[in-house]
């Protein structure tokens, strides 16, 4: 049985795929997908880790144009996997910002990706 981290793993390539496809010439993103991708899979995970006064557009714009290393307005599998590491790392910075001052800070809290749900799914190791 797949372990909750292989079957997340799976899951950004499947996404990524679902969204590089529209242009089937191609196995890339470009801007529009990219934010449609993250729109649609992602809006409330990035509205809990992007910067205080600042859009979803401007942070997905940030992201995508951090990512872009080679500036051809497109993002390869490996420059998308350089996105999801920004965001990645911005929850997690942020989540412990949230917690600064609280005794437990750094230790229990969920770091933002509770989706509704405990993450026992049967197919990880016991806890």
């Amino acid at each position: 049985m797949k372990t909750d981290l292989e079957l997340a793993l799976e899951c950004v390539v499947n996404v990524y795929h679902h969204y590089a496809i529209k242009n089937p010439l191609d196995d890339y993103l470009d801007k529009s997908e990219f934010s449609q991708l993250l729109k649609e899979t992602a809006k409330p995970f990035l509205r809990n880790t992007m910067p205080p006064n600042m859009s979803a557009d401007d942070y997905i714009s940030k992201l995508f144009n951090r990512a872009d290393r080679n500036r051809d307005g497109r993002l390869k599998f490996t420059e998308f996997l350089t996105t999801l590491n920004l965001v990645a790392i911005d929850a997690h910075n942020r989540s412990h910002q949230a917690h600064k001052g609280h005794p437990d800070a750094g230790h229990g809290h969920d770091h933002g990706h509770d989706h509704g749900h405990d993450h026992d799914h049967g197919h990880g190791p016991s806890k």
